[in-house]
């Protein structure tokens, strides 16, 4: 018999992987001088 998937595990890891890579855009855009006008980022 097949052994059964852990689909919570592979969606916790999908998670933690983008969150991951959020904070890692979250981070470059803090270093990056502001050259966005406000408007656009309000919109986030």
């Amino acid at each position: 018999m097949a052994k059964k998937t852990n689909y919570n595990y592979e969606k916790r890891q999908k998670e933690l992987a983008r969150q991951t890579k959020n904070e890692e855009k979250r981070k470059k855009k803090q270093d990056e001088p502001n050259l966005e006008p406000a408007e656009e980022k309000s919109s986030e």
